[in-house]
């Protein structure tokens, strides 16, 4: 199969000659269409050699994907495409993997959380590309120590990724692509500039964003599903208790604190419709229900005291067990008695 020569945003790297830092490879590079995405997923959740911290890459024509996992659970995914770089729903990688099985490739590799937080910051917004002469690599490295720089730096050479850290232009820590463990870090680092055999300089990319220690996990379409029928449980309890009422003041309390909660924006689509695909992390819908239903339910205990538990009780009893282990029911003034 003839590789794909879609590059990187700004830069000469081709998307597939793209490899990460890894320290165990369980899948080695090959075809989709070899590969059974529902199995691998099961195998990573429920056998304990798959239960590694990790990541995916997926090879597509025009952008690499990369699925990530604590402990076998996937977690997050993102995207490395020709216009650039952002965080997708596992769902949605999933189905771009899916849609190109027979022109794609994957790779399924384990390693440390850290590296895994800082491939998911490099996609996440923040990355400043930074100029880089193959010429001159002796002018590269001088350059963040005289700026002072802070963060985490990525560097490609010949699709090869490394991630080094920094502090106040100091080097401290980090991930080397394929580095044998006979070479230091340092001269690593000078043989990535290297001319290859043909006299050609490698093709070369680099950017800065800030470290990141953790990696998020997003809430997977179920979990989103469930809070948004809640949402609409709960406008059905106020409805029965003022009819012709709840869904205008539902939607005046979202628009009110759409800007903060921005969450809602799942929760509020209408019953009947697909759910958006959006990244939203599991907490955020938990205080995102939490702040609407205090606000919504304030005015309705105000013109009628003990609605709020009554509607709460009402609604939520099906799925009291979920909002309980989020903290929902706690951060409301309202004792609900089961």
């Amino acid at each position: 199969m003839r590789a794909s020569t879609a590059r990187l945003t700004n830069s000469p790297v081709r998307l597939a000659d793209l490899q990460f830092p890894q320290v165990n490879r369980l899948i080695h590079r090959t075809r989709l269409g070899f590969v059974h995405l529902d199995n691998l997923l099961a195998f990573a959740k429920r056998d304990r050699d798959g239960r590694v911290d990790g990541y995916i890459a997926a090879y597509l024509p025009d952008e690499c994907l990369l699925l990530f996992f604590r402990k076998g659970e996937a977690v997050n995914a993102s995207s490395l495409h020709t216009a650039g770089r952002q965080i997708i729903t596992i769902t949605e990688a999933l189905r771009r993997m899916r849609a190109d099985v027979d022109r794609g490739e994957l790779a399924y590799c384990a390693a440390p959380m850290e590296q895994l937080a800082w491939m998911y910051a490099s996609c996440g917004g923040a990355y400043t590309p930074r100029v880089i002469d193959v010429n001159q690599p002796d002018k590269f490295f001088p350059a963040l120590q005289q700026e002072k720089a802070s963060g985490v730096l990525e560097l490609i050479s010949n699709g090869r990724v490394s991630y080094l850290k920094f502090e106040d232009g100091q080097y401290l820590t980090g991930y080397f692509c394929d580095r044998p463990d006979s070479v230091p870090p340092a001269r690593y680092l000078e043989s990535l500039f290297d001319l290859g055999p043909d006299g050609a300089a490698p093709a070369m990319s680099a950017g800065l964003f800030p470290a990141s220690s953790d990696l998020p996990a997003q809430a997977a379409t179920a979990l989103v599903n469930t809070y948004r029928e809640l949402y609409w449980r709960i406008v059905d309890a106020v409805e029965r208790e003022f009819p012709g009422e709840a869904k205008k003041r539902a939607q005046k309390v979202t628009a009110s604190i759409l800007g903060t909660h921005q969450a809602l924006a799942l929760l509020s689509v209408p019953r009947g419709t697909d759910t958006p695909d959006a990244v939203v992390q599991p907490e955020e819908l938990a205080t995102a229900l939490t702040d609407w239903a205090m606000q919504l339910l304030e005015d309705a205990e105000v013109m009628m005291p003990g609605t709020a538990p009554k509607v709460l009780k009402d609604a939520t009893r099906e799925h009291r067990y979920v909002l309980q282990a989020a903290g929902f029911y706690g951060r409301l003034p309202w004792q609900v008695n089961w």
